[in-house]
């Protein structure tokens, strides 16, 4: 039944839809506080490329992908009123970010199950259609040993996404796909330090373990399943330091929505170039969008 349900969302169903850091100071040895006014532009660059080493999940040998042009959030097995709170709120965070949100009716891109048995759902689900989580195209996903793990978690919450490399110039896809002819890619300007080839998401997959979420917030919940649809997040990654909703369940009577830090994250995110060809420059383009970001929320709350 929940396979069922979640195939049909699949087939494009209509969807029920639309603080604080501390570091060590290197000279005092006291904690710096990130959301602090007083913290120095290149502290706060170094803290914004070690939190994107820690949480960016990439598709294996490529750069960080964010959404493009817009995404369609559908809901399955939750009630209705529980389900319509969880799409708006990632649909408004999308908006923020300058996405188009789907309409009701509209074809899933970010789909959400949820489900009392995830351990033994989730592997029939990807079962179920299994081409939709391996592409088969170059650069599209984390890989076998990833999606085992995303079928084996025990996590309240687990996700899997797939990306596409695509040329910035054309928004065609860079890669061949599986039974296509290797895609032309016209080069305007060639360089071994910078690419026009960027990665795009094109499906995430989310499931919701209801008991294991049970006391939760809704809107804490939506808050965070609103950061791992929009960005590429690493389900193992340690954000113990950091003030983010990330921490929901490991210390659920921490934050309980998007911080300062994930907002300036995704908005860094989504206003970085990512030219950069080496993956490692690209997270540093991204870390520093995000610095950036942070510094203008900063220099606003100041103004206000």
């Amino acid at each position: 039944m929940l396979v069922a349900l979640a195939a049909a969302l699949l087939l494009g169903a209509a969807p029920q839809s639309a603080a604080e850091t501390q570091v060590q100071d290197p000279v005092t040895s006291g904690p710096v506080r990130l959301e602090d006014v007083t913290v120095e532009g290149r502290r706060l660059e170094d803290t914004a490329r070690d939190f994107v080493n820690e949480v960016a999940a990439p598709a294996r040998g490529r750069n960080i992908a964010r959404w493009e042009g817009g995404i369609c959030v559908g809901v399955a097995n939750l009630q209705a009123e529980a389900a319509q709170v969880i799409a708006d709120r990632i649909s408004d965070v999308a908006r923020d970010l300058g996405l188009k949100a789907g309409e009701p009716g509209c074809n899933p891109s970010v789909i959400i199950v949820a489900t009392q048995d995830a351990a033994s759902f989730t592997p029939q689900f990807v079962d179920n259609r299994p081409p939709l989580f391996r592409v088969g195209g170059s650069g599209m996903d984390r890989g076998g040993t990833a999606l085992r793990a995303f079928e084996t978690s025990d996590a309240p919450v687990r996700w899997w996404q797939v990306s596409v490399p695509v040329n910035s110039d054309t928004g065609r896809i860079a890669v061949r796909l599986p039974g296509e002819s290797p895609p032309i890619n016209k080069i305007f300007a060639a360089s071994r330090l910078t690419t026009q080839i960027v990665d795009s998401l094109k499906r995430t997959f989310v499931i919701i373990d209801i008991d294991k979420v049970a006391g939760t917030n809704i809107h804490a919940l939506s808050d965070y399943l609103a950061m791992v649809t929009l960005a590429q997040i690493d389900p193992d990654g340690d954000t113990s330091g950091y003030s983010t909703i990330l921490n929901l369940f490991d210390d659920p009577q921490g934050e309980q929505g998007l911080t300062t830090w994930d907002e300036a994250y995704l908005t860094g995110l989504y206003r970085a170039t990512r030219t950069r060809l080496n993956p490692r420059s690209n997270a540093g383009e991204v870390a520093s969008s995000i610095a950036r970001a942070r510094r203008a929320m900063t220099d606003l709350d100041t103004d206000g």
